[in-house]
């Protein structure tokens, strides 16, 4: 039987993201948008929540193609209000769209979001070695440091909790569990 970290439920969307996607590093702009908006819709709700939802957020989105939802107008977000498949919070979907505004100013200054956001952890994953669940924390100084930089450039939906959240779901950080067959070495 596959060892798993222990908040993996036996639901396959999360068996899926769990054994395919989470703590792999990614270096794709688009991809990184995506878990950018993805987190901050998931403030106060369940992961499990969001991902059941991702389909409907890729269509809804425009496939997170940042040019396009960062020329998002009142009568797209009004639509995006009626849209049953996300979460229909105006907070989190204006956010979306200046998220997407600050997104670009970064790719314009870096070359390249990847670049900019992987320096928070010198370019490279940070792996650590969780025995207990209990033992991951929620936030570190890396998280706080993007936070606070990301909050100057004037993104939303970023505190430390979704920071760290993004770090481990973009491959930043390492938090699978000793005993999960992701941790690796």
């Amino acid at each position: 039987m596959i060892k798993r970290c222990k908040w993996v439920s036996e639901d396959p969307i999360y068996i899926e993201y769990h054994d395919k996607e989470w703590g792999v590093p990614v270096h794709d702009d688009r991809k990184l948008f995506e878990f950018l908006i993805l987190e901050g819709a998931q403030a106060g709700l369940s992961w499990i929540t969001i991902l059941k939802k991702r389909e409907n957020y890729r269509e809804a989105f425009d496939n997170f193609d940042v040019q396009k939802v960062s020329k998002y107008d009142e009568e797209k977000i009004n639509e995006l209000l009626l849209n049953k498949g996300i979460v229909r919070n105006r907070r989190k979907i204006e956010a979306a769209i200046n998220n997407a505004k600050q997104f670009i100013k970064i790719q314009e200054e870096f070359g390249s979001f990847d670049k900019y956001i992987w320096q928070f952890v010198g370019y490279n994953t940070i792996k650590n070695k969780w025995v207990n669940l209990e033992d991951v924390p929620v936030t570190t100084d890396e998280a706080c440091n993007m936070s606070k930089d990301l909050k100057r450039r004037g993104f939303k939906f970023v505190g430390p909790t979704i920071c760290y959240s993004f770090m481990q779901a973009v491959g930043m950080v390492n938090d699978h569990t000793i005993d999960c067959f992701m941790h690796g070495d």
